[in-house]
């Protein structure tokens, strides 16, 4: 007699195995209900437990077939058998074949990372804003550590800790939900009716992001720089990798601190890789920016195609399909003429087939196994005989020469980006400034102050007194504040004066002061 019929520790990936066979479904039941027995304390479970605890539509029709489960597990090394002798009353029950079961340390790893797996597979992710804030004030108690002559340890690493931590969730969520948000582009794994119902908040979620996206991305990437001159974050850096190599082994004590800064330093290499562009590599802030901006007008254009295919304008899927049942329902002697009205492919256009001659064939049809040289003969035209072709060919056009065209547009492309430019340089304020005081402004500059101004003047709502807007492209920013004295304010133009109310304006070039978006 033994204790147990596992035999031994399964080798490899044998734990594994329940997935490939047959009855998948039952052994992924069957060990989900040891899980949730463990939850609850329960070491050990009998066949009928196993039994109750299994979802209807898996469930075997007798016990029987959980037993027969029970022993694959146990094979496989998931469980382990051991008799159940807590039952026993007479002889007869001992030598009986009874078990009591429990998840062996095998089976117990395989399912956590079998739920890794379902849980990454069914994660949507999210773009998370309050992340970004978490990180901006885990930057500044950074460099507030780093202002000091003996930075705490403790401190240090809690608060690098937190940091890894928040910026671990944000890329990885970032990741998740981007990959997502391009299935759901394409209508995969989502219905119309559901798509239609979320895209108003969805489009309203990734703009508000992006906007975070811009403002919070610029000052990160500054408490990055910041706390990388002069060789700051190196000394926290190494602080935490001290403390954590306090509790290695002795074994583990030569190697464990420079191992643990290494680890800090590839983390923090990531956290500024993700807001920095440097080395000809743009940041992934930048590209998640880019992205997400790209993903508005893609979801706008599915939208678009979904209302015009309600509005009942037939696509060409939809044309194929109707045609396709009208080939299944026409008779067969009318198959052949509607396939040259939809496709419009003719008899050789040389050879005269009219109407006198179509209603000849149908009162002497022609067999399809008469030989060419037996059959009615086909008129050919004449000029085909003399010239050998039947259409009249002209001279071919010259190949246009587009060169001069795509340099003149090339001048105007930089000539443009120029004076943009340049009326950015214009419109940036050293610090806060009145309106009165912008001075005169040339045209172009003119024109996108008038851009920003009504950017900041959407968002002002009755009782505010000051407002912050960015650009539609996200390169600057507007900050306004009413004036309580009631002056007026002028900008001179040479197209005229524009005048209103005077109001305290500052205007950032949010393209030039972000080293990393």
């Amino acid at each position: 007699m033994t204790s147990s019929r596992s035999e031994g520790p399964p080798t490899g990936y044998g734990p594994f195995a329940h997935l490939t066979a047959p009855n998948v479904l039952l052994y992924r039941s069957v060990m989900r209900a040891f899980l949730v027995a463990k939850e609850r304390f329960a070491v050990h479970l009998r066949p009928e437990d196993v039994y109750a605890g299994l979802p209807a539509a898996v469930r075997p029709g007798e016990l029987e077939g959980v037993v027969g489960a029970l022993d694959k597990l146990v094979e496989w090394g998931n469980l382990r058998a051991d008799p159940d002798t807590g039952r026993v009353t007479a002889v007869e029950d001992f030598y009986r074949k009874r078990y009591i079961y429990q998840l062996t340390r095998e089976g117990e790893a395989a399912e956590e990372a079998l739920s890794a797996y379902d849980e990454a597979l069914g994660r949507r992710g999210a773009l998370q804003a309050v992340a970004l804030h978490d990180i901006v004030t885990q930057l500044r108690a950074l460099l507030v550590l780093a202002a000091e002559e003996a930075p705490d340890p403790a401190k240090t690493h809690l608060a690098l800790d937190g940091l890894a931590s928040r910026f671990g969730a944000l890329a990885d969520n970032a990741r998740a939900f981007m990959g997502s948000l391009q299935r759901t582009i394409d209508l995969h794994d989502v219905g119309e009716e559901v798509f239609l119902a979320y895209k108003d908040q969805l489009i309203q979620y990734l703009e508000r992001f992006i906007q975070d996206l811009i403002t919070l991305g610029g000052r990160i990437a500054r408490l990055i720089l910041e706390l990388e001159e002069g060789g700051s974050i190196e000394a926290l850096l190494w602080a935490a990798a001290a403390r954590e190599a306090a509790d290695a082994t002795p074994q583990e004590a030569a190697y464990a601190e420079q191992a643990a800064y290494e680890r800090w330093a590839g983390r923090w290499a990531g956290l500024a890789a993700w807001f920095l562009s440097r080395d000809g590599r743009e940041s992934q802030a930048r590209l998640l920016r880019g992205r997400a901006l790209g993903a508005v007008p893609q979801l706008l254009a599915v939208v678009r195609s979904l209302n015009e295919r309600r509005a009942g304008r037939s696509d060409r899927s939809a044309d194929f399909r109707t045609l396709a049942r009208w080939f299944a329902e026409a008779p067969d002697d009318a198959r052949h003429r509607l396939w040259r009205t939809a496709f419009g492919l003719y008899p050789a256009r040389h050879l005269t087939v009219d109407a006198e001659t179509l209603a000849a064939r149908a009162a002497r049809p022609e067999p399809a196994s008469t030989p060419w040289a037996d059959a009615e003969p086909l008129r050919i035209s004449p000029q085909l005989r003399r010239t050998g072709s039947y259409e009249r060919r002209g001279k071919t056009r010259k190949v246009e020469d587009r060169q001069e065209a795509r340099r003149r547009l090339a001048e105007v492309a930089v000539k443009q980006a120029a004076e943009i430019a340049a009326a950015r340089a214009r419109l940036v304020t050293d610090g806060i400034t009145r309106l009165s005081g912008l001075g005169e402004l040339d045209p172009v500059s003119f024109r996108l102050f008038l851009q920003l101004l009504g950017d900041a003047l959407a968002t002002w709502r009755p009782g505010m007194t000051h407002t912050v807007a960015t650009s539609n492209d996200g390169s600057m920013e507007i900050r306004l504040t009413a004036l309580a004295d009631g002056s007026a304010a002028e900008v001179r133009t040479p197209g005229g004066v524009f005048r209103g109310p005077d109001h305290t304006i500052e205007i950032i070039d949010l393209a030039e002061g972000d080293d990393g978006l």
